[in-house]
């Protein structure tokens, strides 16, 4: 009989010519498991999507609360279903007022399609502007303003009117003008290995968006949901955007999106035509019972208020001659090696070492420190002792 190794190059398409290939057998917290019971510490979330860690005890009795209720009933918007009525308020109420309104999907690339929809059809423009190493999914829509030409040469033609800023310069904003629907930015760009925004960058966006009447969307899909010190990474940068985008870290583990705007502009894809956005499995009450306890749990442990503190150790702590720096905030970090051959080699230590990290798809020479909210000090400290480890034994 096959192995499931075996198996899973045999039956399961690939994304890459090197997949990781850790054959996983459980989890629990900040930990995976492998088959052979090798403990791994996971300091990459599923690239930010175990936020309160692997099978967070409440997530899981949420989980089990609503199989015994029902599963999926009708397509999304169509019926009152509890778990998403009260996780679309817990969503409300931790943004500002205006932002009212949540459209439940499957994942952030159906959220960056629907908030690309709802900026055209409510602005009647088409010119959409995003920024170089920008990333927001592999969907059509979403590939068209992603921030790298040579992932998009090979699928093209795509949307046209499409137009790429280069992020924190300022001296580019100037393009944004009254033919534009709307710009899309990562509020911290993670792809691009943790990319923050400089001091006036944002708010200099938003007033441009706002003098020439286009709609700003910012994708959280990675850097929302407490990653970043706080809630959500706009916080940081006081200014707010016209439709947030997320998914990722809002579920505990399970296949959810939302992309979020006020109900008058949400309303837009109500009528001509009506059912203007539709998802059949979007906002499946599993997934959002989930992640109603899952934000749940953030919120009131407060573990976003937690990530500048834990951030401060991981910077103490992965001080090295081969380190040129470190990039981002709170817990999505960027550790710059020289070239993407050198951070490879430390990156496939660590997995042997027994822990779980990762490159960036638009910064491969930088490794990705993105880990659960609730990794201790002492699991951080543990995290660093390896990776200095791995990079010592570099030839």
């Amino acid at each position: 009989m096959s192995s499931d190794r075996e198996l899973f190059f045999k039956h399961l398409a690939q994304t890459s010519p090197i997949p990781l290939g850790v054959e996983i057998s459980h989890s629990e917290g900040i930990w995976l498991y492998g088959v052979n019971n090798k403990k791994y510490l996971d300091l990459i979330s599923g690239i930010s999507v175990s936020a309160t860690g692997h099978r967070h005890p409440e997530v899981i009795s949420a989980i089990h609360e609503q199989l015994n209720k029902y599963l999926h009933v009708m397509v999304y918007g169509e019926f009152v279903l509890s778990p998403q009525v009260k996780f679309a308020q817990l969503i409300c109420d931790s943004l500002p007022t205006r932002l009212d309104n949540v459209f439940l999907v499957n994942s952030g690339s159906e959220a960056i399609e629907g908030a690309l929809k709802l900026a055209k059809r409510s602005t009647g423009r088409t010119k959409i502007i995003s920024f170089k190493n920008g990333y927001h999914g592999s969907t059509h829509g979403a590939l068209s303003i992603m921030g790298s030409e040579t992932a998009k040469n090979a699928f093209r033609p795509l949307l046209p009117d499409i137009y790429m800023l280069n992020f924190n310069d300022l001296n580019t904003l100037e393009q944004i003008d009254s033919e534009t629907a709307c710009v899309v930015v990562e509020t911290i760009q993670g792809e691009a290995g943790a990319e923050v925004p400089g001091n006036s960058f944002l708010q200099a966006l938003r007033q441009r968006c706002n003098d020439m009447g286009a709609l700003l969307i910012l994708d959280e899909v990675q850097c929302g949901a407490g990653r970043t010190g706080k809630f959500w990474a706009f916080e940081h940068y006081n200014i707010e955007p016209d439709i947030l985008v997320m998914a990722k870290g809002i579920a505990g583990g399970l296949p959810l999106g939302a992309f979020v705007a006020s109900k008058e502009l949400m309303q837009e894809l109500t009528y001509k035509p009506v059912l203007g956005h539709i998802s059949t499995f979007g906002g499946n009450p599993l997934c959002c019972a989930a992640a109603f306890a899952n934000i749940n749990v953030i919120l009131r442990e407060k573990l976003h208020e937690q990530a500048i503190a834990k951030e401060k150790i991981f910077r103490e702590n992965l001080k090295h001659p081969l380190i040129k720096s470190i990039k981002g905030k709170g817990l999505l970090l960027a550790a710059e090696f020289e070239n993407f051959d050198q951070n490879k080699s430390i990156i496939d230590r660590c997995i042997k070492k027994g822990l779980i990290t990762d490159w960036f798809l638009f910064a491969p020479h930088c490794m990705r420190i993105a880990p659960p909210l609730i990794i201790t000090e002492e699991q951080i400290m543990e995290g660093c002792k390896i990776i200095i480890e791995a990079i010592n034994e570099e030839d």
